[in-house]
């Protein structure tokens, strides 16, 4: 209803400004503050006061008056606040706003017709995914959610890294050392057995004399070399070592869960000769020079130039990339990738060779996150002291279940739970805690993860949420038990406390967050509202009983709770977070 409702208001807008021979271009329309209690409100008269050379109190009372809410279905009146100009729901707003969120599938937007590839994670196969990287897959999974239920056909895409001198370097230390040489793997899982020969690896690189270092480097060389040539034999070698360790960081994400539709090698690219291709093009650009014995590109707008031809003939990681760039923009209508504020330059030197190749880069966005700290201090996959994503979720589900023990004798839902339940309940709040917690902040700003901030059932935080859900289960469970069923149809007329206004508008608000959300590429919108809708619903809670109420009201506020439960579920499986039944 809400976004039908903001078409209304900015054709009453536009309609009431013509007439009033008044420029449209900017309706000033905005979220009002919390205390009043329009869905919208517009601050054009403030804009408007120059030209229409009257005071903003003046112009708005004039918009007003031009504004007749009989012509519409959802704005029940238009009131004046000042230089505001308030629009206020009409029953049928709410009315709409409860049968709309009876649908399973509320919050999903009308399709697009759009492709949307959303590439994350992509952190090189070398090891175990740590914790300062747990952003990128957390962030790109709920930015893929978010776009699909604003009516896109997104996949999910994670570049492979596996041509790089990490994976040579891998390669060549897996058939060189024993395992016997190696200390016990910290779990067992292929990527912790695997990380072992790299860390080993980097070791014997630091402490080897310069015969061996020249002999070691030789053997990488070659590995690298045979990949850029195409050897098959160098590219079995090196598949063997990435899709081992591959496979093990898979589970790990799928433990958020971040999954994937497709897995795109870097070699890909230098396989099918579209990197040679991409190199040919861009030797005979304008901005190709030939220095240092190198290819490069010297861009106005950087102070470094984009090497993308080492003097041996081989390309690089940017130079592979841009080729998987074309082969996105042949494939899809938009590309989205989310990286690590340490990429910044990389990418804009590659939207900027993009353009430069003819390609409408407007197409390509790119989301930005900063590092996710403990407060231990810092990590390093490379030197093995970082904390692994493993570690952290294992340790959120030990402490929600914890939680979710002492709780126990508090419950006063009649259900009784059993191990199994209490262990169900324990991984949906520990997981959906760090995802939450993660996803909650704006991606360029850094977190440091805490436990009781995260697990705090009380603050904002993930359990606060979802227990908004399981007590709206636990609502209608009950109703059922005494022989209460949901409405199909209800009259929202019957709704008209405060506390049952405000939840109704923020439920209406729903798909109008999920729009904003993908619009502006951030899922912590979503993750704002759930806090908002949450809040709504336990002054509902503690304001308006539900099944001692009488048989009209019951019925009405139980399709109230219903439509509650829809949204705080929807909301949070945007966000990739578990919505539980009982808590």
């Amino acid at each position: 209803m809400f976004l039908t409702f903001r078409d209304e208001v900015e054709a009453a807008l536009s309609e009431a400004l013509s007439a009033l021979d008044l420029p449209t271009d900017d309706l000033g329309i905005e979220r009002p503050p919390e205390d009043v209690p329009a869905v919208l409100a517009s601050s054009a008269a403030y804009r408007l006061a120059d030209v229409a050379g009257a005071p903003p109190p003046k112009i708005a009372a004039d918009i007003v008056g031009e504004i007749d809410p009989a012509e519409y279905d959802y704005v029940g009146s238009v009131q004046t606040q000042g230089p505001y100009v308030n629009f206020l729901p009409s029953d049928r707003y709410f009315e709409g706003t409860l049968e709309a969120a009876q649908a399973d599938d509320y919050g999903t937007l009308e399709a697009t017709g759009d492709s949307v590839v959303v590439e994350h994670t992509s952190a090189n196969p070398t090891g175990p995914v740590h914790v300062g990287r747990a952003r990128n897959p957390i962030v790109g999974d709920a930015l893929a959610r978010v776009l699909e239920y604003a009516g896109n056909d997104v996949e999910r895409h994670y570049y492979v890294n596996d041509a790089g001198r990490q994976i040579a370097v891998f390669t060549w230390a897996y058939e060189t050392f024993d395992e016997s040489d190696l200390p016990e793997p910290e779990r067992e899982s292929p990527e912790y057995e695997m990380v072992r020969y790299y860390r080993k690896a980097n070791d014997y690189l630091e402490e080897a004399s310069e015969s061996e270092q020249e002999a070691a480097e030789d053997e990488i060389g070659a590995i690298l070399q045979g990949l850029e040539e195409g050897d098959e034999e160098t590219y079995e070698r090196v598949s063997e070592v990435v899709d081992t360790v591959l496979g093990g960081m898979t589970e790990t994400l799928g433990r958020l869960p971040a999954e994937f539709d497709e897995f795109v090698k870097e070699t890909r690219f230098m396989r099918d000769g579209s990197t040679d291709d991409l190199v040919d093009r861009l030797k005979e650009l304008d901005a190709a020079v030939f220095e240092e014995d190198a290819w490069q590109l010297d861009l106005p707008d950087f102070e470094k130039n984009l090497v993308f031809l080492r003097s041996d003939g081989t390309s690089l990681y940017t130079t592979r990339d841009l080729a998987h760039h074309e082969w996105k923009f042949d494939n899809y209508d938009r590309a989205v990738t989310v990286l690590g504020e340490d990429h910044k330059l990389q990418a804009d030197q590659l939207s900027s060779t993009l353009e430069l190749l003819g390609h409408d880069t407007d197409r390509l966005q790119q989301v930005f996150y900063s590092w996710v700290n403990l407060p231990e201090g810092g990590m390093s996959t490379r030197e093995g002291t970082g904390v692994d994503l493993d570690d952290l979720l294992d340790e959120a589900i030990d402490r929600a279940r914890e939680e979710v023990e002492d709780r126990l004798e508090d419950r006063q839902r009649s259900d009784d739970l059993d191990g199994a339940d209490v262990e169900r309940i324990a991984h949906q709040v520990g997981i959906g805690a760090v995802r939450y917690d993660v996803v909650a902040k704006q991606p360029t700003k850094g977190i440091t993860f805490e436990w009781d901030r995260a697990l705090d059932f009380e603050a904002q935080s993930a359990p606060y949420v979802q227990y908004v859900h399981a007590r709206c289960c636990g609502i209608i469970d009950e109703g059922k038990d005494a022989g209460y069923e949901v409405p199909e149809t209800v009259s929202a007329a019957t709704l008209t406390t405060d506390e049952e206004r405000d939840l109704l508008r923020a439920i209406a608000r729903f798909p109008g967050v999920i729009e904003r959300a993908a619009d502006e590429l951030r899922p912590h919108v979503v993750a704002t509202y759930t806090r908002d809708i949450a809040e709504a619903f336990n002054a509902f809670y503690r304001e308006c009983p539900v099944l001692d109420a009488d048989p009209e009201t019951r019925a009405a506020r139980l399709a109230l709770v219903a439509a509650a439960r829809t949204t705080v579920a929807n909301a949070l499986d945007a966000l990739g977070v578990e919505a539980p039944d009982s808590m």
